[in-house]
């Protein structure tokens, strides 16, 4: 190992320059990742085998072109250290971090190669040397070594976008050659059709990038300040931090930045900072990590009260509404650009720019993103069509940002093409596994079954001792959870959850688990489903089935008999066979004493002969109900809330046909398993936080902000209701008592406001909070983790692993520190609201398509009652409980009409609107009144994109 120094000049806050000397380390047994070297160690990522050559992009390739190095086709791809620096230093976190899951990702054929830290293959950067020259030279001479390194039997082609630095090199040594990335595609990947039309996209979108900034004289935009000034701004308290949230309704008009500290937590402040426009915005995008400077209270303003937005129309403030903290964004600390669905405009909006490109202004797919600049040489063939975009810079003097084509996705309309808009929305990837992530799975065939081991000596074997039985939705494939109850020969109850062992299959930093660790969830869609773990595990060697033998990892308690009081608990590792696997409806029955489906369901008919067995099923359900009546009801004195939410199943014909919409009914069986599974959550939280303090993975719900109430408690007061919301129990005691005889929607409602008004749950690592913030505002407990559910959760496996190192002493073998743990919590946070997000979408998705090719005004289906929850200035809000959904119904239009009714007839006709706080007043000619109320039922007519008054 050799010794050298680096000399680095930083920048203090107040943009002084600093010499600091870092000591540098050269080793000689760095590993190449070449599957043809016999000197480096093989382990981790390999290159393949059968590559004729290996390619290299410098710096500027790999910040410019890396969604075309994503091509899985590409194959042979070394990416330097010195060049993944760069992309780190220059593009942000987003995209180094989306390389650095490239590289990790089996699927790609490329290696990480830590050249600064080879001793041959690194160079010094020379006295009065540019960043960008010394850059060029160390990855070139790093290509030598490498194709020295490998015996010179594979030639190694770096790729550059810059003519003078192929002109140097390209005849120096011999079996490396530098080329023109275009030169390159061109000549080594002719079929890779869709490779180079992105290639051509991302050039001609930097050629005129620069072409503007040349051109451009005025500013559309202020400058932002620069980092150092904004980092210093937020310590003094002169500017605030927050991520830039747009109002998806009003999305010209509102946007507001939720404040942070400087940890990222949310401070005290009690409101968010509103941003009123586009201006001040400041080319901020949704989602931005920005800094806000507050302006004076003589500029704040309302929020907006309208249901349509019109920037020109200053009477769209609500004069009801508060004025409340307004700001402009002065600067932005972190891009979160992402890919981005659009649509192309029409043909006569296009603006030709030369022969054959042409500047386009897209729309994205999603309202809160502002219209995007490209070109493309294919506006009019993508008219129709879903397209992805992404955005590339938004310079001062542009009113738009600029961005690229990636590539088509379909059809607007088509099912797969609004599916996979959604999926690029959310940024979920749907790739295969790989071929190496299905290597490491066992095998299950009838050739060759699985079945449990013996060795496996050192867990508890329930099989002949215990009735164990699963409850789940109709058709579920991927059972994580099964229940057990037994009467002790001590008199006492044992109350038993196993749950799938997913950690004797998917071993720590294995291919599996990482792969499991960046999907981080399984993504259930209206349709289909996208499974985190191979199917051979999330629908079969995982999955509790009925009548064949599992692992599992239980939790079983002994409950007093009479009181259901909690005496012992047991954590283990055990073998089961589930005897039943039951659905929620089948169950129900049996609970209500209906036989019926012992004659319908083939795994029950057995039981009609057999008592005995019938009668200890029977008696286990109904036993189970009992003790998790007892258990919700001691939540329920600590103040558990009962909240509300409507979820909507989509009943599919043939051919992905959707014969109807149904909601789902909610059945006391939901609560029983409910109930045991926050139980065994909430005691194995206890466990591992008992046993691993500083870096336990556990599940927070803050309490709510107070003004999120606002609306509710407007509501309620309609009804001569009284919410009190100072704490979770006075609340749940409110809406036990805001209940309507006359109507039930009332308290549905209510309930719905005050789940709205809830912040996000989110795991979090124990060691980065003070225990005192561990509470679970809406179960009521004051520790509470995920484990119930590893086939579909990443999280329930870190938790799995943290209980069986618990209960085995401690072991902290694998387990990840307090730092890492956060940032892997983090992840996780992102991905469950993507794929809570990608569910209510896809379900959109479906409402929409139901009503697309049906008639409004004659098609039963269409002609819907509907509830009044929210008075706006110029209509009303509706939640239609037949379909579970809600929606804006205008009482007055764009050109100032307002709706009159006639009988079941209505029209547009001069007049005016007048809203109060629980109701809206239309008057038109001769004085005619017509009100609304809250909570007034209506009947409105459903299309595909709107509600209207019937």
């Amino acid at each position: 190992m050799l010794k050298t120094e680096r000399i680095l000049h930083l920048k203090t806050q107040r943009g002084r320059t600093l010499r600091a000397v870092r000591e540098h380390y050269l080793r000689d047994d760095v590993s190449c990742g070449s599957a043809l070297c016999r000197t480096c160690a093989r382990d981790g990522k390999l290159l393949s085998e059968d590559l004729t050559h290996y390619v290299v992009p410098d710096c500027q390739v790999l910040q410019d072109y890396q969604e075309v190095l994503e091509f899985t086709e590409l194959r042979g791809i070394i990416f330097m250290q010195t060049a993944c620096q760069a992309v780190q230093h220059q593009r942000g976190r987003r995209q180094y971090k989306k390389l650095r899951s490239m590289i990790r990702d089996a699927r790609h054929d490329c290696v990480f190669f830590p050249n600064e830290f080879q001793h041959y293959a690194y160079l010094p950067r020379e006295m009065g040397e540019s960043v960008e020259d010394w850059q060029t030279r160390c990855i070139y001479n790093s290509c030598v070594w490498y194709y020295q390194h490998c015996y010179a039997t594979v030639p190694v082609i770096m790729v550059t976008e810059k003519e003078d630095v192929i002109r140097r090199y390209s005849n120096e040594t011999e079996g490396v050659y530098v080329l023109s990335f275009k030169n390159y595609l061109e000549t080594f990947w002719p079929d890779l059709k869709g490779a180079r039309e992105l290639y051509e996209s991302v050039r001609q979108t930097l050629y005129e990038r620069e072409s503007d900034s040349r051109e451009s004289n005025g500013k559309e935009y202020q400058e932002h300040l620069p980092l150092e000034v904004l980092e210093a701004g937020i310590k003094s308290g002169r500017y605030k931090q927050g991520v830039l949230s747009v109002n998806k309704h009003r999305s010209q008009l509102e946007a507001f930045v939720r404040l942070q500290g400087l940890a990222g937590k949310n401070t005290d402040l009690q409101s968010d900072v509103l941003i009123h426009g586009t201006k001040a915005r400041n080319r901020a995008i949704h989602g931005d990590v920005v800094a806000v400077e507050i302006l004076p209270k003589s500029d704040w303003r309302g929020r907006i009260g309208a249901l349509c937005e019109n920037e020109a129309d200053e009477r769209a403030v609500d004069t009801q509404s508060e004025v409340m903290m307004t700001g402009r964004v002065v600067g932005v600390l972190q891009r979160n650009w992402r890919d981005y669905v659009v649509t192309f405009p029409s043909k006569e909006e296009t603006q030709t720019q030369g022969k054959n490109a042409q500047k386009v202004l897209v729309t994205p797919w999603d309202y809160r993103i502002p219209k995007i600049r490209i070109s493309t040489q294919q506006a009019e063939t993508l008219q129709d069509y879903r397209v992805v975009v992404r955005i590339d810079s938004w310079e001062s003097h542009s009113l738009y940002p600029n961005g690229h084509f990636v590539r088509a996705l379909g059809r607007i309309g088509d099912l797969e093409a609004e599916i996979a808009a959604i999926l690029v929305e959310n940024s979920i990837s749907t790739n295969p596994f790989s071929e190496a992530q299905l290597a490491e799975m066992p095998t299950n065939t009838p050739e060759n079954p699985w079945q449990v081991s013996l060795e496996e000596c050192n867990r508890r074997d329930l099989r002949e001792t215990h009735l164990v039985f699963s409850i789940d939705p109709k058709g579920c494939e991927d059972v994580d959870d099964t229940l057990s109850i037994r009467t002790l020969k001590s008199g006492h109850l044992e109350l038993g959850v196993h749950i799938a062992d997913v950690t004797h299959f998917v071993k720590p930093n294995s291919y599996t688990d990482i792969e499991a660790k960046a999907r981080a969830t399984t993504y259930y869609l209206a349709d289909r489903r996208f499974d985190m773990l191979p199917h051979i595990l999330s629908a079969d060697l995982c999955s509790l089935l009925g009548g064949v033998d599992r692992y599992a990892v239980s939790v079983m308690w002994e409950l007093d008999s009479t009181t259901y009081e909690i005496r012992r608990v047991w954590y283990g590792r055990t073998i089961i066979r589930s005897s039943y696997k039951l659905s929620y409806e089948v169950a129900q029955q049996l609970l209500d004493g209906d036989l019926e489906p012992l004659s319908t369901e083939a795994e029950l008919q057995p039981l009609i002969q057999d008592s005995v067995q019938r009668d200890r099923l029977l008696w286990a359900i109904r036993k189970l109900t009992e003790v998790a009546q007892a258990v919700r009801s001691r939540r329920d004195m600590h103040g558990a809330l009962e909240l509300e939410g409507v979820e909507i199943r989509v009943q599919l014909g043939e051919g992905h046909s959707i014969d109807d919409l149904v909601p789902k009914q909610p059945l006391q069986v939901h609560e029983t398993i409910a109930e045991c599974m926050i139980m065994a959550n909430h005691w194995v939280a206890k466990k591992i936080w008992e046993s691993f303090p500083q870096q336990a993975l556990l599940r927070l719900h803050p309490p709510p902000r107070q003004e999120f109430f606002k609306e509710l408690k407007e509501c309620a007061h309609a009804k001569e209701f009284s919410i009190d919301t100072r704490t979770n129990k006075t609340l749940a005691d409110s809406l036990d008592k805001a209940i309507d005889p006359s109507d039930p929607l009332v308290n549905r409602l209510l309930r719905a406001m005050a789940t709205q008004a809830m912040s996000n749950a989110q795991y979090f690592s124990t060691g980065s909070y003070t225990e005192d913030e561990f509470c679970h505002y809406g179960l009521a407990l004051d520790k509470y983790t995920h484990f119930t559910s590893p086939i579909r959760r990443y999280a329930d496996i870190i938790v799995h692993r943290l209980l069986l190192a618990a209960i085995s002493n401690g072991t902290k073998e694998h387990l990840l520190g307090n730092k890492d743990l956060e940032e892997l919590c983090r992840h996780i946070n992102n991905r469950n609201r993507a794929a809570q997000h990608c569910q209510k979408q896809s379900t959109e998705l479906f409402q929409c398509m139901f009503f697309r090719d049906k008639d409004p005004d004659s098609d039963q289906r269409c002609i819907c009652d509907a509830i009044i929850y929210s008075i706006r200035t110029n209509g009303v809000l509706l939640f239609i409980p037949r379909y579970g959904i809600k929606g804006p119904a205008y009482l007055k239009n764009t050109e100032g009409l307002v709706l009159s009714f006639s009988g079941h007839c209505s029209k547009w006709i001069a007049g005016s609107l007048h809203r109060l706080s629980d109701r809206i007043t239309l008057i038109t000619e001769g004085a005619k009144e017509t009100s609304f109320c809250l909570f007034d039922h209506v009947t409105v007519s459903k299309s595909k994109s709107k509600l209207l008054f019937h």
